[in-house]
């Protein structure tokens, strides 16, 4: 096993671990519990942490987490089947109505 990434919070850390699940990539996210800890440890060591379960995989992983930090905008809109408002491309949902934009 090796460690992949630090994440910020542990929704940062089961957001990555589920895209690198996509990717086939099999993980474990470590200090799940460990940010009851600060004051006790340094805060440094409760960050969750993503380890790899093959390093094989680290090079793809790297790819993945590259891609989840650096996301490409998307400048175009889509229009509301439901209400006709304009959203923007990256919208799943509709922010006039709240339908859902396909």
């Amino acid at each position: 096993m090796i460690r992949c990434y630090r994440a910020a919070n542990l929704l940062e850390a089961h957001m990555i671990q589920d895209l690198l699940g996509q990717a086939g990539i099999e993980t474990h996210v470590f200090n799940e519990n460990a940010q009851g800890g600060v004051g006790e440890i340094p805060f440094v060591n409760t960050y969750p942490e993503i380890w790899l379960v093959d390093a094989d995989d680290l090079m793809r992983a790297r790819d993945v987490i590259r891609d989840f930090e650096n996301p490409v905008a998307d400048t175009s809109s889509r229009q509301c089947p439901q209400c006709g408002e304009m959203n923007p491309g990256d919208f799943q949902l509709c922010w006039n109505c709240g339908r859902e934009i396909q």
